[in-house]
Formats: C-alpha cells, structure tokens, sequence
C-alpha cells in the first residue's frame, strides 16, 4: 500500500489530493499542518488516512513528523504562505515557504540509505515564478524572473528539487500550478483569491470584491477536479520521465477573462448573481496579478499524459455539484 505524506494539509491542495486518493483503497495518506488537518468527509476509504499535527519551521517537531511517517512511499510538500501574504511579510513567507522546504529536503538527504530508491517529492510550484516582460506564451523554456517575494521563494525550492534529484537524493517533481478555481472554503491570503470568491461567495448570498477594474483581464485557470487527477498522474510518472535535472512542469490550465467568468457565472446561477460582484481597485494586488502570465504552452504536461479542464463553465458546475454531496 502506497504511503504518502501531504504537508499543508488543512489547505486547499493538500485535503483535495487526500480526498482523491482515499476514494481508492490503495493508498494510505498521512496529513500534517500546523493545526490539526481533518479527514476529508468524503473519503471512501478514511481508515486509510492519519493526521499529525506538526510545526514545519520547529526542527524538532518536523524531525518528529519524519520519523513518524516513514517509511514513506512520497512525499507532497503543499504547505506556504501564500501570494499576497508573503508580500506582506517577508520574514514568514522565507520561513514557511523556503525555509521549512530547505529543512525537509535536507531531512530526507540525511536519511536515505545508500543504494536505497529516491523518495517520490510532489513540490507545489507556481505560475507566479514568472514576471514581466513575458513572451505572449510561456512555456518551461521562458525564463522565471518573479516580481513578488513568493515567486521567488517558490523558484529557489525548484532550483534545490532539481539538485536534489539530480544528485539521487530524491526522486522530485516541481509543478507550476495556475490558479484553482472554484476553491471551497474562506478567502485566502493569495492574490488571486478573488477569482474563487467571484463564483463561491455570490453562490452563498455574499459579496466579492474584483481588486481591478479591467473585465478584458486574463488568468491561467485549473479546476480543483482536473488538479486531483492530475497529481495523482505526477504521484505516479515514471522516475525517467524528465531528465533528473530539469524537473519542472507547468500544469495544465484555460485562459479566462473576468468577463468570461461573470458570464459562466450567470449561464450556471442567474443572472441575479452579478449583484453580488462588486469591483473596487487594489493597487498592490492589482500588481501583483498583472505580473503573472496568462497563456501557456502546455504541451509538455500533455506529452506526460496531464490534463486539462474542458470550459471555465463545467468547471463552475462540478463545483456546485461539489457542495451538493
């Protein structure tokens, strides 16, 4: 049975790859965070998942989680600050996102066995490792210069998950999420979070506020469903699938206009909805989003067998069908 270990697990990465691999019996999933994750509630299989609560940034208690879990089958580290967070807080964004990632791999360095396989690494990565100018499409040839603390932060975990897979340490892959959209749950400390709420909190009776007033805007765009099976994919792509040190994949995802999703939003719900959007400019988000790129040639994620979501619009229906169950 395949033992994984998910960090950020009372995120949003985190419980939505929990979820996807307790429908099957196979895996057993252990979820760690710094408070105390919970079980998906609509896991098949909950008998086959452990929580762990564990600070990632305390060296003792991250030594602890690691011993505790092994032996281990891979690991998906999914835990950080996010975008706008870590723009408002350098010191903790270092120490959450590269900081604690740094400790992680040195753990696993320490720990392996000569002659022993690599550890399986899933690093959650993002589109926000690139910055302006870019070319009108992007792919992993283009070269990352992030405008924000947490692109780079996120660049300087790939560059070590290619090392670190190069030198045999681990067996890793970094994957360049777009932005997950419909998100369940509260607003988050991302930039992009706005491109959640737009559908979610007008879905709820509550109003979201769109930090530009541009409705021609663009962003890079993933369902919560695709992204499940597209890292239970990664979880098992074979250790040659890239070369040991270029390990990096940008994830599938759609371009979409506010416009667009303000449409979808009413093709889905009504037209009533709209009320509920409420557009008012924030310039520091508004920096933030329009730094990032918004085409992406994908077709080395196709060629290693990743997916992509079908329209914004069915993406918007499997979320409703998602609060449903």
């Amino acid at each position: 049975m395949p033992k994984i270990l998910i960090t950020g697990a009372s995120g949003m990465i985190g419980p939505l790859l929990a979820a996807r691999l307790l429908q099957e019996p196979q895996y057993q999933v252990i979820l760690t965070d710094i408070i105390e994750p919970s079980i998906p509630p609509t896991a098949k299989y909950p008998q086959n998942a452990t929580t762990i609560k564990a600070d990632l940034c305390d060296p003792s208690s991250l030594q602890n989680l690691i011993s505790t879990s092994l032996p281990l089958d891979a690991i998906c580290i999914f835990h950080g600050i996010m975008s706008f967070g870590s723009e408002s807080n350098f010191e903790l964004g270092m120490k959450v996102n590269l900081n604690s990632t740094m400790n992680i791999l040195e753990l696993l360095r320490n720990l392996k066995k000569e002659g022993e396989k690599p550890l399986r690494v899933l690093y959650a990565s993002s589109q926000a490792v690139y910055g302006q100018p870019l070319p009108e499409i992007i792919d992993e040839t283009t070269l990352p210069t992030p405008e924000g603390s947490y692109g780079t932060q996120k660049l300087i975990c790939e560059a070590l998950i290619n090392d670190y897979t190069r030198r045999s340490f681990i067996d890793g892959y970094s994957l360049r999420f777009p932005t997950i959209v419909v998100r369940g749950g509260k607003p988050s400390q991302a930039a992009s979070s706005f491109l959640s709420g737009m559908i979610r909190e007008p879905l709820n009776g509550e109003e979201c506020v769109i930090p530009l007033k541009d409705r021609s805007f663009r962003s890079w765009l993933c369902s919560p469903k695709t992204l499940g099976e597209n890292l239970v994919h990664a979880l098992n792509l074979e250790p040659g699938a890239l070369p040991s040190h270029k390990r990096v994949i940008n994830m599938p995802g759609i371009g979409v206009t506010v416009q667009e999703m303000m449409d979808a939003l009413v093709k889905v719900a009504g037209e009533d909805k709209l009320k509920y959007l409420k557009e008012e400019t924030n310039e520091g988000i508004e920096r933030i989003l329009r730094s990032w790129g918004t085409e992406f040639d994908n077709k080395l994620a196709y060629d290693l067998g990743f997916q992509r979501d079908v329209s914004f619009e069915q993406a918007v229906r499997d979320y409703m069908e998602s609060v449903k169950k």
